[in-house]
């Protein structure tokens, strides 16, 4: 056993204590905690702890309202109020952009908490045992049955109730448009008889596509004043006043003029392409995934903007699209862009970049080959769109030097 006094927290979300310049990583614990656990694994420079005992206890601790807390690994912070949890998402993203991004004092925005800090996703996916649905353990495989998880907006909550023994499904997504109420499931394996009293529109998961069983197969959800058709299970933001936040930091970052073209990489359904893309003359959209595809260029049609559409990689796009956008917004997966990506996103010569980020160490890795391109980080902002997680979504600004 090991006693600890916790000074930080890392990516990750464990929170971090150094013994003789040692870095020790405690999960559930918090800065200005004295706390005493068992060292599971041990390296040269550091070592993870089991949490055992809180000793001394943050003023900040509260009790995880959820039943499933420390067995679901779906939330991690509910032992810690939301203020500390926003501070943390801050500090997490200043160290990554100082450390990984070798940036010296980096302009890093206090956290914005886009809603509640509970009751906010607008979409599950759920595994399903023994006819029940189930999230992953924490860092496990396993699976623990849940019935009631208290992040979900109050309306899918509730739907959830409503689906019964799933007995023969392998995995369902359920998901909302907060906006107009309209709910889809996607479900992988065999649909229920009852499937029908779920108040929802259904769609089947096949081998090589989704066969819509109740309903279109889609959604429709409303963010910025423009409408967007989501298909099946294609990504959208998870949470929707998050997304609103999203495209109000981008267009702040871009400020596009009417006379000037929009890129929009990694563009997905056009949630920026067809919001920010409003006040630009012309938008140029790649998206790879092919049902994506369908509901870009259906969105950005919908809201009647001049626009061309590559399907493929953001490499292959950026050559095809030709060599000029003077905007640029991407929102490239938890690899980020990479050295290759950059390179295709500033050919264009872009007077600045709007990069929405899923993970601080990849954003601060990218802000490296940014920096060697000629751009400088103007400003980055950690936007909350997954309280009770260390999960944090950022946007940053950059601009030619």
């Amino acid at each position: 056993m090991i006693e600890l006094r916790p000074t930080d927290v890392a990516n990750g979300g464990e929170a971090v204590a150094r013994v003789d310049g040692k870095a020790h990583f405690v999960d559930g614990a918090m800065p200005g905690e004295r706390v005493r656990g068992e060292v599971v694994r041990s390296k040269g420079s550091w070592a993870r702890v089991e949490l055992r005992e809180v000793i001394e206890a943050s003023p900040q601790r509260v009790a995880p309202p959820c039943p499933h807390f420390g067995a679901c690994g779906g939330c991690q912070w509910q032992f810690a109020d939301y203020p500390a949890q926003l501070a943390w998402k801050q500090r997490i993203l200043t160290g990554q952009l100082t450390h990984l991004g070798r940036l010296t004092d980096p302009q890093v925005r206090d956290s914005i908490a886009v809603g509640p800090p509970y009751g906010y996703r607008n979409r599950v996916d759920f595994e399903v045992v023994d006819g029940t649905t189930a999230l992953h353990r924490r860092r496990s495989h396993d699976l623990e049955p849940v019935t009631n998880c208290l992040v979900l907006h109050p309306i899918l909550a509730e739907t959830i109730t409503r689906l019964g023994d799933l007995g023969g499904v392998a995995a369902i997504t359920v998901r909302l448009a907060t906006a107009t109420g309209a709910m889809l499931a996607v479900v992988a394996g065999r649909v229920p008889d009852g499937a029908g009293g779920w108040g929802c529109g259904v769609s089947h998961r096949r081998p090589h596509d989704l066969k819509p069983i109740i309903g279109d197969g889609t959604i429709t959800e409303t963010v910025a004043g423009v409408p967007f058709r989501i298909t099946g299970d294609t990504f959208f933001q998870n949470n929707s006043a998050g997304a609103e936040t999203l495209v109000s930091l981008v267009s702040e970052a871009l400020s596009p003029g009417g006379d000037e073209t929009l890129l929009d990489g990694y563009a997905g359904g056009g949630l920026f392409g067809a919001t920010v893309g409003r006040s630009a003359g012309r938008v140029l959209a790649i998206e790879s995934s092919a049902l994506g595809v369908t509901d870009l260029a259906h969105n950005l049609a919908t809201a009647g903007l001049e626009h061309e559409i590559y399907a493929g990689t953001v490499e292959q796009g950026a050559a095809a699209l030709g060599d000029a956008w003077q905007v640029a917004v991407v929102d490239p997966p938890r690899d980020g862009l990479g050295a290759d990506a950059v390179a295709a996103i500033v050919r264009g010569t872009p007077r600045t970049i709007a990069y929405v980020s899923c993970d601080p160490a990849s954003l601060a890795r990218d802000s490296r080959h940014l920096a060697g391109a000629g751009y400088r980080l103007d400003w980055a902002v950690a936007v909350d769109m997954f309280p009770q997680t260390f999960h944090i979504e950022a946007v940053a600004a950059f601009s030619a030097t």
